[in-house]
């Protein structure tokens, strides 16, 4: 089987619409998490989240996209219409597909419309609320945006559904389905009852007062996550195809893993087991070794538990001499399915640039560990191939390894 390559990239998230300006905030330490501005959150014990910043919808889509989409899908398309652009790609419609990445959907929509309607005096629902809060959607809007008529599919595995949607994107590849697919990741969940639900799991962060100190992956002060938006794209394609059509190649998608804990709903296996299996799994898809990986950027979301149970399973498959690991979940937040897309985006980044990027609030790091996690500041250094892990409830693991082109 040829090479599957990156040929293009898109991203908007927190600290950022595009992908230079997400990774150059990115490697520079900045955070995107304050308080909650999209709606009043004085009721509420958690106020703060990673919000797209300064995002005016009509300066990227057509006036009636915007109208009939949730904000995910608005994500979603900007997205992959950057990607589709870097990668020059003259599209054949019938060997041209997407995979579509989503764990909440439209759950703001659904919230804010019932919220309307419970104290509305004549009870209405616009007629584009259905489309708007369905996750297949936002690829149907992209597909119909660039004439994209082969497979099609989204897929909803919690926070592994970026990656997830990776790995999909290149088995349709592999199988001859497609010479081309365009995965993509998005997400968008601020609502109260998203967060009411979160706080009482104790799952969030509390920490209103110093929002941009609030995601401390690997702190020992950690205290839970801070939920964040966005959307992310990559396009991927066989080397032949790439090649054939002169296209700058970005890197190399080298292999994935995707297992499940079958253990709890919402809580790691305690020692990692589907964690530590499915990295295992793509270091074997992609034939390398655990010294082959020169970066790892963490799921590391910043809950207690989450963050140890990786930090076990990391040195549990490499060792005595694991490679660097980084969280970026510092900066952006919890971006969840956009969040498996974006980080690969990273991974693809450090490579290029021989940078890593920080993890950011990390001044008392996990006792009696090796693992170097890149503190406060970025880090240079060469590397070859560096992997993405996000890990989702109902026990959802998904490893990506990314390499340098050759």
């Amino acid at each position: 089987m040829s090479k599957i390559v990156i040929t293009g990239m898109g991203a908007v998230t927190p600290i950022g619409i595009g992908v230079n300006t997400y990774w150059n905030n990115l490697i520079e330490g900045k955070s995107g998490i304050d308080k909650i501005q999209s709606f009043d959150v004085s009721d509420l014990a958690v106020q703060i989240a990673g919000e797209v910043k300064d995002f005016n919808p009509s300066d990227y889509l057509p006036k009636d996209v915007v109208r009939k989409t949730d904000a995910f899908m608005q994500y979603a398309y900007i997205a992959a219409d950057e990607a589709l652009k870097q990668s020059e790609l003259e599209i054949n419609p019938e060997r041209t597909g997407i995979i579509m990445g989503t764990a909440m959907s439209g759950i703001s929509t659904i919230a804010f419309t019932q919220e309307a309607l419970t104290g509305a005096s004549h009870k209405k629902v616009g007629p584009r609320f259905i489309p708007k809060i369905l996750g297949n959607i936002a690829a149907a809007n992209i597909a119909i945006a660039h004439n994209i008529q082969g497979p099609s599919y989204t897929i909803s595995t919690a926070c592994s559904s970026g990656g997830d949607a990776i790995n999909q994107a290149a088995m349709l590849i592999k199988a001859g389905k497609a010479d081309v697919m365009l995965a993509v990741g998005a997400e968008s969940a601020h609502c109260p009852i998203f967060i009411y639900s979160l706080a009482n799991a104790k799952a969030l962060s509390r920490n209103n007062d110093e929002p941009k100190k609030a995601s401390r992956p690997f702190d020992e002060a950690r205290d839970g996550f801070v939920a964040g938006e966005g959307g992310g794209a990559i396009v991927l394609e066989t080397e032949e195809h790439a090649r054939a059509r002169g296209a700058k190649i970005l890197g190399e998608l080298v292999a994935c893993g995707n297992t499940c804990d079958a253990y709890h709903v919402t809580a790691p296996h305690p020692e990692g087991r589907g964690a530590i299996a499915c990295m295992k799994q793509a270091l074997a898809e992609g034939n390398l070794k655990p010294e082959d990986i020169g970066y790892i950027n963490a799921h590391g979301t910043s809950t207690p538990k989450g963050d140890e149970v990786e930090t076990h399973a990391v040195i549990e498959v490499f060792g005595n001499n694991p490679p660097l690991v980084s969280s970026t979940k510092g900066a952006t937040g919890h971006m969840m399915g956009a969040g498996g897309v974006t980080e690969v985006i990273a991974c693809i980044k450090s490579i290029e640039t021989g940078i890593i990027p920080p993890t950011i609030n990390l001044d008392n790091p996990i006792p009696d560990c090796n693992i170097d996690f890149v503190p406060n500041v970025a880090r240079h250094t060469e590397i070859k191939y560096a992997m993405s892990n996000a890990f989702g409830f109902g026990g959802q693991n998904s490893s990506v390894i990314v390499g340098r082109y050759e």
